[in-house]
């Protein structure tokens, strides 16, 4: 049986990977195609600038996101995910499935904004 933690366990390292806290809502919203800073902050009501910041910056060091800076003013960055990111889709609907199916009542308002 594996331990949390270990990430020679494939199920661990990608539990490790999205379940800090935000992050699979990041990829949620990521998932409908690139956005900017501004957007994911008003799509996630709740997250502080700084915790959406570093999550973005963690998943940038993943290589789940990327982030991309437009020579505008005032300037202008997007985020998208990358094909590593685009792998997660899947997973993440199968939780909106679940959810849907198994927890209806207790989703319904995250159903309503996906």
């Amino acid at each position: 049986m594996a331990v949390p933690g270990d990430v020679t366990c494939p199920v661990c390292a990608t539990a490790e990977l999205v379940c800090g806290k935000w992050t699979i809502l990041i990829l949620r919203d990521l998932a409908e195609g690139s956005s900017r800073f501004s957007e994911l902050e008003r799509s996630l009501a709740g997250i502080s600038p700084r915790t959406l910041s570093l999550r973005l910056r963690a998943l940038e060091e993943e290589g789940v996101v990327t982030r991309e800076t437009f020579a505008e003013v005032p300037p202008r960055v997007e985020y998208a995910l990358t094909e590593k990111g685009r792998a997660l889709v899947p997973l993440i609907e199968d939780m909106r499935r679940y959810g849907r199916e198994w927890l209806a009542a207790e989703t319904a308002d995250c159903v309503a904004a996906a």
